[in-house]
């Protein structure tokens, strides 16, 4: 019996005109997405309100995405064809050949900072990242994106003291000084993953890392009670405008272990060096007397190194645990000196991140949704890499969960919404301690742009 013309007998490789426009422009939509989230997110949010983001570059961001966000950022070994891992390039290589994918991801935080009896809320909200990524050849994955890579942001002031008495009305005069900071460093990716040999891959990120750098330090004085603007208050300004490069190199080696199990093993290093911009320190008081310092190239980002291994049991379980170490002890920040402003060591200690986490999909093909759906849990653990007054700054350790939800019928489980949670703490002996409720959400997008059928 002949079929007729309606009907479709084979699905055949190759990109249609159509789709690959549809393509093409979904991709520069990636690519301009970033500037304009980044641009409103700047505008409104800096993604924290942490004291100590003052210090260093800020406060460092979580690089993760969707799926592996509540996985304890774990992903270093993680090798998925319809996800897109930015932990480690290497993984590009084993995108779907017939699948476009874009992720999109923010958070919002509802944190509790206390120090001694004192407590103070905060609220935000961040994009965490936007990915996109295609398979563009035989063993050739690329991906781009944005992700920030750190966050400035807090406006807090010292406890008010008693400095004099005023010699006529006889009303004490306090001060204090008031503490105000805003900036990050944001990045654009563009990254390659290359199966070089059957069980081996190896890839690149080539980021773009651009943002600013200020903090201001304001001396308020009151008479009485009252603030007065009668005393001559000596102003800091410190600011920066940053922009440099971003070169993380990866490798993947999978072993079959049985015929459902694989491992998969993977490292990561990356190129620390000096930011080519300068920093300048403003000091004025309110008679208009004014000093200007610049500190030449007082920047640097570190080298890190990463390794971490995934065991995948046929298309229902991942387990990956990851460990990290970053040389930040080896950089330096721009610091005042009698006269003097200058690039100086001593700001940062190394930093070793441990993180661990799984996602367990009972039946991907079930009837059932609820089987369908990507349980996530997880954890992960860093050692300070800031100092706060010659001391150690906080660790942070977070306990994650989360799902990935299909929305497609069974038998497509590669688009979903991710949704998680997070616990932060961030403390350290003797400094503020911070705990956070982080939601995070987002949504990958997986569709099979790249089939092509053949009507007969």
């Amino acid at each position: 019996m002949k079929a007729s013309n309606s009907d479709i007998r084979r699905p055949r490789l190759g990109a249609g005109r159509k789709a690959m426009r549809q393509a093409w422009l979904l991709l520069v939509g990636a690519l301009l997405l970033p500037f304009l989230a980044a641009g409103t997110a700047s505008a409104q949010v800096s993604g924290t309100n942490s004291s100590y983001s003052r210090f260093g570059l800020g406060l460092l961001n979580d690089q993760s995405s969707g799926f592996n966000k509540s996985m304890g950022g774990a992903g270093l070994g993680v090798r998925i064809g319809n996800r897109i891992n930015n932990l480690n390039p290497a993984s590009y290589s084993s995108i779907d050949s017939l699948s476009l994918i874009f992720d999109v991801g923010m958070t919002a935080s509802f944190g509790r900072m206390v120090q001694g009896s004192t407590t103070v809320g905060a609220k935000n909200a961040s994009l965490d990242y936007v990915h996109a990524g295609m398979h563009i050849g035989r063993g050739l994955g690329l991906a781009l994106g944005f992700v920030p890579y750190t966050s400035i942001g807090y406006d807090f002031s010292s406890p008010e003291q008693t400095i004099d008495r005023d010699a006529n009305s006889t009303l004490p005069i306090t001060g204090s000084t008031s503490y105000t900071g805003s900036g990050g460093l944001n990045q654009f990716y563009a990254g390659l993953g290359w199966k070089a040999f059957k069980n081996f891959s190896v890839g690149a990120n080539v980021g773009f890392l651009w943002g600013g750098w200020n903090h201001l330090l304001l001396p308020v004085f009151s008479e009485g009670g009252v603030v007065s603007s009668s005393y001559n208050s000596l102003i800091k300004s410190s600011s920066a405008s940053l922009k440099t490069y971003k070169i993380d190199l990866g490798a993947q080696y999978s072993v079959r272990l049985t015929k459902q199990d694989w491992l998969n093993i993977g490292a990561t290093a990356g190129i620390g060096h000096k930011i080519a911009q300068d920093a300048t320190l403003l000091i004025f008081t309110q008679n208009a007397d004014t000093t200007t310092r610049t500190a030449s190239s007082p920047f640097s980002l570190p080298f890190t190194f990463g390794a971490g291994a995934a065991w995948q049991h046929k298309n229902t379980l991942v387990v990956a645990a990851d460990v990290q170490h970053e040389w930040w002890s080896k950089c330096r920040v721009p610091s005042e000196t009698v006269g003097d402003y200058v690039p100086m060591k001593g700001y940062y200690d190394d930093r070793t991140k441990i993180a661990a986490g799984a996602q367990w999909t009972p039946d991907p093909l079930h009837k059932s949704y609820l089987k369908r759906i990507q349980y996530r849990a997880g954890f992960s653990y860093s050692t300070p890499y800031l100092k706060v007054n010659d001391m150690k700054g906080p660790m942070e350790l977070r306990l994650t969960m989360g799902a990935g939800l299909p929305i497609m019928n069974r038998h497509n489980n590669r688009s979903v919404v991710n949704v998680g949670v997070q616990w932060l703490r961030r403390s350290a002996s003797g400094l503020i301690k911070e705990d956070y409720f982080l939601i995070n959400l987002g949504i990958t997008f997986n569709e099979r742009w790249f089939l092509k059928y053949k009507i007969e």
